[in-house]
């Protein structure tokens, strides 16, 4: 058997040739004038959904975030956000706000677009239709209405503040993870997922005791020997000292109270007139006058705070007391609405005798009560 070689002329080998090269010409050319629109979409990146909750069949607000590789050009740009399976409610343009960032850190400083119902020079169309919001660029967008590579943010919820206070949030669906879409006509695209769970919130608990400190420094005091001709103010060593008119009295007792009660505290007295015997000295309310009337049964208490306590009225302790005393019945000397560090109290008692003023050793026993208002 004869092995046929196959012959091929040169103009045949040519006319193949130049198929090729115009085959190859043909395809250039179609790369060439493939839409540029097309040849610049890309997929966003730094793409993020914060929620303010993220339990299920809970009402959230949404802050979508996104870097640009394209950006918004023209007016018949538009920004698309697909929720799956969320219960979107019907939404108004005052519960959606578009900001810019000026780089694409995502950190501020943001600019805020304006929207409104349809889009319209300067201003974007913001509309919502089943799970999809559409941004709508303004009719007189141009190159630089978002730059490439920008963060753009998009707050839906009561968080969009931007046109006016949003109130319709979006409602969580079931726990489980569900996807937010990003597309539309501007040409970048991302999806990311939001995981709802059943509950993502940690009650803490913390219990603070009740606190009530009250001290009494001194518990026996004494005016000394008492005189017809100067009134005697009380001190710690029993031994007392003569009042004088325009000073200030000496402090025989100090109290301090604290308490972390949110009402505050009151301290309160309880005693009877000093007694000797059947015998008694008169009780006195006396007004801006640091030794009374000596010559004239007088006893009484003053005080004074070295912090924002309240002295009851005629208990004003100072250069010119004022000079207060009620015989069996409890009553408020020092008070505070508020819980309070410690509070020091100085405490002054005077006495004074008349000629008549029986002679003896008298003595009464005052009682002081710290109580605090949980």
């Amino acid at each position: 058997m004869q092995n046929r070689r196959k012959t091929v002329s040169v103009s045949t080998v040519r006319r193949r040739m130049r198929l090729s090269m115009a085959v190859a010409a043909l395809f250039s050319l179609l790369l060439l004038s493939y839409p540029t629109s097309m040849a610049q979409a890309a997929a966003v990146t730094s793409l993020r959904d914060t929620l303010s909750r993220l339990k299920a069949s809970t009402l959230a607000n949404h802050t979508v975030e996104f870097v640009t590789p394209t950006g918004v050009d023209a007016s018949t740009d538009t920004i698309t956000l697909t929720f799956q399976t969320f219960t979107m409610g019907t939404f108004a343009v005052a519960n959606v706000d578009l900001a810019v960032d000026n780089d694409s850190g995502c950190n501020g400083p943001w600019t805020d677009k304006t929207l409104a119902a349809a889009a319209a020079a300067g201003t974007w169309g913001a509309a919502q239709a089943g799970q999809v919001i559409t941004l709508t660029a303004p009719t007189d967008a141009a190159s630089g209405e978002i730059a490439a590579s920008r963060c753009v943010q998009i707050e839906i919820g009561s968080n969009a503040t931007n046109q006016a206070a949003g109130s319709t949030q979006i409602t969580n669906p079931a726990a489980g993870a569900y996807t937010v879409t990003i597309g539309g006509a501007f040409g970048d695209s991302g999806t990311l997922t939001v995981r709802v769970i059943a509950d993502e919130q940690v009650a803490v608990t913390a219990t603070v005791d009740p606190t009530l400190t009250f001290t009494v420094d001194d518990n026996a005091i004494g005016f000394g020997t008492l005189s017809t001709s100067t009134g005697r103010w009380a001190t710690a060593d029993a031994t007392g000292g003569n009042a004088s008119a325009g000073s200030t009295p000496t402090a025989a007792n100090v109290l301090t109270v604290a308490t972390n009660a949110q009402s505050g505290y009151a301290i309160t007295y309880n005693g009877a007139t000093m007694t000797s015997g059947s015998n008694t000295i008169g009780v006195a309310s006396i007004t801006s006058d640091s030794d009374g009337t000596p010559g004239s049964e007088q006893f009484a208490i003053s005080a004074s705070t070295d912090g924002n306590a309240t002295i009851a009225s005629g208990y004003a302790r100072g250069a010119n007391s004022s000079w207060n005393f009620v015989a069996g019945t409890t009553t408020t000397l020092v008070s505070e609405t508020i819980a309070t560090a410690t509070e020091t109290i100085s405490v002054s008692y005077l006495a004074n005798i008349a000629n008549v003023t029986e002679a003896g050793s008298y003595s009464t026993t005052i009682t002081y009560i710290a109580t605090a208002v949980f």
